[in-house]
């Protein structure tokens, strides 16, 4: 998808990558080799590797490649790649937008926006869902109906730690492993083969937008979710947690008549264009305050 950014300057994206992952997912050798990568003991080698100091030459190039500034993060010798692809930000590159109405966006990422009802066909990372799918829950998903799915992606050059949108109570974690499967043909037009993607979510009951629900989506491959919390009482602004290595989501579901989201992503979303956002950036405002 091509993006804005808040003044509504457009960028055209190059689709490489899409199509060489369309492409991988829609042969039989494709499919073969996506299995044997999607396995626990390749992700967890993957993992290590990227974990140990010889991976520190990698960082140098994807800095350059990526043109990173990286005079916005905090001064560290990294250890391992994961660690520079963990790193943080100083406060004052993401200011936290503090007015109570204001839903801030939970990461950095380009922000698409779905209304929602029990047919809503959402798709992320290559995968697609309807809500009660992407969260196994039919009853919980019915909640939502009527309101918004934000699906906020991140790119391997954003910031990759997350915050919570609100002072809120939240609810216990709930894990949904990746898999593969053979295929869907209903699913998708052009990729032959469905795969659902490692998912964590919690419900955070907010002070000001109802029950909102976030979810981190990791890869099938390497990328890894590392939330902080469990059950406990979170602010607005806190860091929720952070992904390992690989393009990774957050996606945020919003009750009916809780949010009005902003003009220009509402807008941007019909036309199937993202909206480029910061961490901490007002992305909507509460209906009723």
């Amino acid at each position: 998808m091509d993006y804005k950014d808040r003044s509504g300057n457009l960028t055209k994206q190059d689709t490489s990558q899409d199509k060489f992952l369309d492409f991988v997912y829609s042969n039989l050798p494709g499919r073969a080799l996506m299995r044997v990568l999607s396995m626990p003991w390749i992700s967890k080698v993957a993992g290590r590797l990227l974990s140990t100091w010889p991976s520190t030459f990698f960082i140098d190039p994807f800095v350059k490649k990526n043109h990173i500034r990286m005079s916005d993060y905090e001064p560290k010798r990294y250890r391992s790649y994961n660690e520079f692809f963990t790193r943080k930000i100083r406060p004052k590159r993401r200011p936290i937008d503090t007015t109570p109405e204001h839903l801030i966006a939970p990461c950095d990422g380009k922000v698409t926006v779905y209304p929602i009802d029990l047919k809503t066909k959402i798709k992320i990372k290559h995968s697609t869902y309807t809500i009660a799918s992407m969260l196994q829950d039919e009853a919980l998903a019915a909640q939502y109906t009527g309101g918004y799915c934000v699906v906020l992606r991140l790119t391997v050059d954003n910031y990759h730690r997350y915050c919570y949108v609100d002072d809120a109570d939240k609810g216990r974690n709930h894990f949904i492993k990746g898999a593969l499967h053979t295929v869907n043909p209903a699913v998708l037009e052009h990729i032959k083969i469905y795969k659902e993607n490692s998912r964590s979510y919690c419900v955070l009951d907010t002070s000001h937008f109802g029950k909102v629900i976030q979810m981190e989506v990791g890869a099938l491959m390497v990328g890894k979710i590392n939330n902080y919390h469990r059950k406990a009482k979170v602010s607005r602004g806190q860091e929720k947690g952070r992904f390992e290595f690989g393009g990774s989501t957050v996606v945020l579901l919003l009750q009916r008549d809780q949010v009005a989201i902003d003009d220009d992503i509402l807008q941007n979303s019909a036309q199937n264009i993202e909206t480029l956002v910061s961490m901490g950036e007002r992305i909507g405002k509460a209906m009723f305050l």
